[in-house]
């Protein structure tokens, strides 16, 4: 399934909102928006880092949601609670005409949540509500969109949850294996043909 350029980078932002615990400072803040090419924007400020942290708390409990009604609730409280007040812009950077849910006057906070509630209603409009995950991996918690073709994603990517498991994943078969296959080679060795094994 595609998804319109506006959903993808809301869901990315979200998810990565969500699993941003060094958002501490206007700088961390400033890095975060950059990368998610959050324009135009004023400077943020204190404040600012203040209030998108406490964003972060309503954003995962939509990832923790159980029901597609739970869902479509929360998602109703971030657009009511945003003021969101959808129109269309071509600001350039490559995008082309796309979406900003908010006004120009619109508090980053406001913003943020506008857009994160835009992409959740897209995935409950289009029954893709499941995409929204937790990372498989036991020690974390962090949360992702699964925008793969397949549905098949099972890990984030803070903390390199996939390789780490993939990799304790192979360790625990060898070492199941390991006294299984030496046996297997000493009973087949001494079973062909009556020759003796080469030591």
């Amino acid at each position: 399934m595609l998804f319109a350029h506006d959903t993808t980078a809301a869901l990315l932002l979200a998810a990565d909102l969500v699993n941003a615990a060094d958002l501490t400072d206007v700088d961390s803040l400033e890095v975060f928006l950059d990368k998610h090419q959050v324009a135009p924007r004023p400077a943020a400020t204190q404040t600012d880092v203040a209030a998108v942290r406490a964003l972060r708390p309503r954003l995962r409990a939509v990832w923790q949601a159980g029901t597609t009604e739970h869902i479509a609730g929360l998602v109703n409280d971030l657009l009511h609670d945003s003021g969101a007040r959808p129109w269309l812009i071509d600001h350039g950077g490559g995008f082309g005409w796309h979406l900003h849910v908010t006004g120009r006057e619109a508090s980053l906070e406001d913003r943020l949540a506008a857009q994160a509630a835009f992409a959740f209603l897209d995935l409950v409009r289009m029954r893709e509500e499941s995409r929204l995950r937790q990372c498989e991996a036991p020690d974390c918690e962090a949360v992702f969109a699964d925008l793969s073709k397949n549905r098949s994603r099972r890990y984030c990517d803070t903390g390199n949850c996939g390789n780490r498991q993939h990799v304790a994943a192979y360790r625990e078969r060898r070492a199941a294996s390991g006294p299984a296959r030496r046996g297997l080679s000493r009973a087949a060795c001494d079973s062909a043909a009556g020759n003796p094994c080469r030591r």
